[in-house]
């Protein structure tokens, strides 16, 4: 079960990609964003979700909308799946999860991340939701469509 839409944005500090750290209520205060949770680096379904995002960046960044993917991997294998990649956006690590699991996105009992993909408005309030294991391009398609509103 994702967050509700309307509900407020859960707060978060989190080590990025490019030696930086990412605090959600500073760093992006006024501003929407897109979050995007995903399992796991390297594997097909997420790194083809990574490329369609790489893909449709400039959509984004023409609506001045920030994207940011997070999982548990550590900062070392975010910036080699990023470079491999050819990612224009930065990757955050939830090493342990508590950012994953404010957002609602872990399964239980194995604690892996969901796949799942939040618009944040610029008050920093849920606008849209996504959530699907297997698809890929759904993720992308509704954060567009949303924006589009």
């Amino acid at each position: 079960m994702a967050l509700k839409i309307g509900s407020t944005a859960p707060k978060f500090v989190l080590p990025s990609t490019g030696g930086k750290t990412l605090n959600s209520e500073l760093d992006l205060k006024g501003k929407a964003f897109v979050l995007y949770i995903y399992p796991k680096d390297f594997t097909k379904v997420c790194t083809a979700e990574a490329c369609e995002f790489r893909d449709q960046f400039e959509a984004f960044r023409d609506l001045d909308i920030p994207v940011f993917g997070i999982s548990k991997d550590d900062i070392p294998t975010h910036e080699k799946f990023k470079k491999e990649n050819k990612l224009p956006f930065d990757l955050l690590s939830d090493q342990g999860g508590k950012v994953c699991k404010a957002y609602d996105a872990l399964i239980p009992l194995i604690k892996m991340p969901k796949r799942i993909t939040y618009l944040i408005d610029k008050d920093h309030k849920i606008a849209a939701v996504f959530s699907d294991m297997f698809e890929s391009k759904g993720h992308i398609q509704s954060m567009l469509k949303n924006l589009e509103k």
